[in-house]
């Protein structure tokens, strides 16, 4: 049998324990989990059964682990975004190859530090900028490479986050406050600065960008509000955030509809409707959206322009009804519009009709990011497998920290009320 992948698990939050974990399972033959830290003791041993890993490879902590001798080939870092760089430092110097998860920090020294590492240790390190894997923009990418509209002058892309998502994740939750993580634009949009980048094959000259935390402050908390929404909150009924309709009554992801999976799985490690009504009672998810500890942004436009003089504009938004990306790409011998949700590309040659690709015949597993979580871990196995360069998706690091340059530049801007920021002060600083 060839070698299979030793994999040592550096954090068992969603990404680590739900999006990365089960390749294990699908690729057998491949790869291998042989070691796991984290601070929840509930989590390191339901992992160590589904995983089958030693009682005396279970860790409290990835600094514990990090203390021991190698335990794999190679790591999986999915920690809190400002631990990222502290762990992979060490991870490389032990001699591990990383897949990393993004943002690898909001500092830009660490980010630099990061990638001398991991030249001094010849080590391969991966960023999980997951959406490149994805059947959606691996064929939209082919498009454009086949110069099928020419060369591209104009993007213009939106984030959806959702209202669901935006108060889950960035109100309520682990990503709610930009001093103990990091900016919105950083940690939910540098997955977009690093695709347009890669599709277009272009590189930033400059930014300039707004926006602010327009509704999530006291200030805009409806009359009656309660500080927690299951504590007798007077103005539940017409609250779109109330906890209750997320996470127990909401027809997609309420628990009431049987439903056990993101995000219910973050608020409790085995979801019922008593561990969730338990979470929504005592936890931060069920904390009111005008009173939590939030700082980050709920909406942001970004400015770039290219290199080559072309532009792209980008929006991020909380106030949509989905959770999904849309792009319309313009260039000079035609157009593309881009719906993830619909998994549709549109394509408009200028004098031709117009032909519509519909992804969802392409795949068949679109899960997990549209299918990109499984697709970078047997990417990364397998570039490490076969000691070889990465493939036209799989990203250096060097590449990987441009999108943070961007997301950085523009929310140093947005700070600033819009300056326009070059690129090359932010590499260079």
């Amino acid at each position: 049998m060839a070698k299979k992948l030793t994999v040592a698990l550096a954090g068992l939050g969603n990404r680590g324990k739900d999006a990365y974990a089960p390749a294990a399972l699908k690729f057998k033959d491949k790869m291998e989990i042989v070691a796991i830290a984290d601070w929840d003791p509930d989590k390191v041993e339901e992992v160590a059964k589904t995983y089958d890993v030693p009682r005396d490879k279970c860790y409290s902590s990835v600094e514990e682990m990090l203390e021991q001798d190698q335990l794999a080939d190679v790591m999986f870092i999915t920690t809190q975004d400002r631990q990222h760089v502290g762990h992979a430092i060490p991870a490389l110097r032990k001699g591990y190859h990383l897949l990393l998860e993004k943002p690898v920090s909001p500092d830009l020294d660490e980010c630099r530090e990061l990638v001398k590492v991991a030249n001094e240790c010849k080590r391969k390190v991966v960023v999980c900028h997951v959406l490149r894997y994805t059947p959606f923009y691996t064929k939209l990418k082919e498009v454009l490479d086949a110069g099928t509209i020419g060369d591209v002058v104009t993007v213009m892309g939106i984030e959806n986050v959702g209202y669901w998502h935006q108060a889950h994740s960035f109100v309520r939750g682990n990503w709610c406050n930009s001093d103990e993580t990091s900016p919105m634009i950083l940690q939910k949009c540098c997955h977009d600065m690093d695709l347009y980048l890669w599709l277009t094959n272009k590189t930033c000259k400059s930014v300039s960008s707004f926006g602010s935390t327009y509704l999530f402050k006291s200030e805009n908390a409806p009359e009656g509000a309660a500080k927690r929404c299951m504590d007798g909150c007077l103005a539940k009924e017409n609250c779109p955030y109330d906890a209750e309709k997320f996470y127990i009554e909401h027809e997609r992801m309420g628990i009431k509809s049987g439903h056990t999976g993101w995000p219910l799985e973050v608020l409790a490690l085995h979801p019922t409707l008593e561990t969730i009504t338990e979470a929504i009672k005592t936890g931060p998810y069920g904390q009111c959206v005008y009173y939590c500890n939030n700082n980050v942004v709920d909406h942001q436009v970004v400015n770039l322009e290219m290199t080559d003089g072309s532009t792209m504009s980008f929006t991020m938004s909380g106030f949509t009804n989905d959770n999904s990306r849309y792009a319309k790409i313009m260039g000079t011998m035609g157009e593309i519009v881009a719906d993830m949700k619909a998994n549709t590309l549109e394509i408009k040659v200028f004098g031709k009709q117009p032909e519509v690709i519909d992804i969802s015949k392409l795949a068949q597993n679109l899960s997990g990011h549209g299918g990109g979580d499984i697709r970078l871990v047997e990417e990364f196995v397998d570039m490490i497998l076969e000691d070889r360069e990465p493939t036209k998706a799989i990203t250096s690091l060097e590449n990987s920290v441009e999108s943070h340059y961007i997301a950085l530049a523009a929310e140093k801007s947005r700070v600033e009320g819009g300056t326009c920021i070059a690129l090359e002060n932010i590499r260079n600083a």
